[in-house]
Parts: C-alpha cells; sequence; structure tokens
C-alpha cells in the first residue's frame, strides 16, 4: 500500500506544469477577428469644419413657370394632340413614328416661342378614349427630349 502512494506521488512529480497553446490561440485569434470586425475603418462624415445657413424664408420672386399643357384626344385612326392653344399635330397608326417627329418639332418650336425651358412642367391631359401605346410613346419623346417635370392632369367626363 506504501508501494502504491509513493508510485502516485512519484508519478504525479513527475508531471510537469504546463499551458496548451492551442486553446489560447484561437483566443487570440477570435479577439483580432472581433476587433477587426467592430473598428471603424472610414472617417466619420461630420468631420469638416462649416456650418449650414439657417433656412430663413424668402420670397425669390421667381414663381414656378406655368405648365405647358398638352391635350390627347382619340381619333378614328389614331390621336390628336394639342400643344398649349397653338399647335394640333395628328398622329395616325399607320405612321406614328412621322407623327411623333412632327410632335417634337411643333413642342421644340413651342418653347422656344414662349420662352420656355425643358425643365418647365408640363401638364399632360389624356381623353379617355386615347390608347396607351400611344400616351407611352408620346411620354417617351417629351422624356428622351430632357423634359423631365410631367404631370397628368385626371378629368372627369
Amino acid at each position: 500500500m506504501q508501494r502504491e502512494v509513493l508510485k502516485r506521488i512519484s508519478v504525479s512529480q513527475r508531471r510537469t506544469f504546463s499551458l496548451r497553446m492551442a486553446p489560447m490561440i484561437d483566443m487570440i485569434f477570435l479577439l483580432l477577428i472581433f476587433f477587426l470586425v467592430a473598428a471603424k475603418w472610414r472617417p466619420e462624415e461630420n468631420f469638416l469644419p462649416f456650418q449650414l445657413p439657417t433656412a430663413q424664408a424668402q420670397d425669390s420672386g421667381l414663381a414656378k413657370p406655368e405648365p405647358l399643357i398638352i391635350y390627347i384626344d382619340a381619333t378614328q385612326t389614331g390621336c390628336r394632340v394639342q400643344v398649349g392653344q397653338l399647335y394640333t399635330v395628328q398622329i395616325e397608326n399607320k405612321e406614328i413614328e412621322t407623327g411623333l417627329a412632327v410632335l417634337m418639332e411643333k413642342i421644340e418650336k413651342s418653347l422656344r416661342e414662349q420662352k420656355r425651358f425643358a425643365t418647365d412642367p408640363i401638364e399632360i391631359v389624356c381623353g379617355p378614349e386615347v390608347k396607351w401605346e400611344h400616351l407611352a410613346k408620346i411620354y417617351n419623346i417629351f422624356f428622351g427630349a430632357g423634359m423631365t417635370d410631367i404631370t397628368f392632369t385626371m378629368v372627369e367626363f
């Protein structure tokens, strides 16, 4: 019995204290990944030293211009487009591209005569029987020419 106790003591004395390195390395890498993810790499957006002026109610004297009103009505063979009170263009189903080209010329001429810009507002008043195809193509012509302030007016018939 004494022999066994001595044997245990001698075995325990032979074991030396050592650190296990694999878990420590894992913890170091986990901490490194945490700090890399949590770090802010880009500068803050409010670092420029300037102040924006306070908002003030001013009457600039420039009002938004009156919109150019475009009337579109259906016909038996296509549609009729009236540019303001100045020009009327007939767009036929068979020759829709030529009708759209004429419409674009009339729009440009109307803008020049009224000293308008492409950024001025345009209102489209569409009749109830107008085909969607015609309306979409007319809208695309306006938008392609740089007219982006286009609205549709709702009218009850």
